[in-house]
């Protein structure tokens, strides 16, 4: 946290969801998003409302950890599609969402903001949160390899 962290960003505050892992300068957590299993959150731990406010090096350094988690959603679960976001519209801490999509999920294709256009298809999200352990085991060291260039 920075000087110019916020008491009131809840990102400042907590880590945002279970921790992944952690870095120097970013973590990857996964929030408990219903509905939406695999939703990671590439999360800079220095409270920075905008990508531009990075040095060159730290935002390659930051696109990095996406491509890690993007690369562990598509390789163990073989999503349709991986959303990949920065809005920080409600939470301005710099953050980038990474959220497998399938077509059978609760919101496809519309974004996981959306109104949802079906129920919740349980046992699918489950078959998809019992492959989390693994995944994320797979994640580990390659964002441990991670070097702020």
């Amino acid at each position: 946290m920075t000087a110019a962290s916020s008491s009131a960003c809840p990102l400042c505050a907590e880590d945002g969801g279970t921790l992944v892992w952690r870095g120097a300068h970013l973590r990857v957590i996964r929030p408990d998003e219903a509905g939406f299993p695999a939703f990671y959150r590439v999360v800079w731990n220095a409270h920075l409302p905008e990508f531009s406010d990075l040095s060159a090096a730290e935002r390659a350094h930051c696109m990095d950890a996406v491509v890690v988690v993007e690369q562990a959603l598509r390789g163990h679960l073989s999503p349709t599609k991986v959303n990949v976001a920065a809005l920080g519209n409600m939470v301005p801490h710099l953050h980038w969402h990474v959220i497998a999509r399938f077509d059978w999920d609760s919101h496809f294709p519309s974004p996981v903001w959306a109104a949802a256009q079906r129920p919740s298809p349980v046992a699918q999200e489950d078959a998809v949160r019992a492959q989390l352990p693994q995944l994320e085991g797979w994640m580990l060291p390659r964002l441990a390899a991670l070097q702020l260039p």
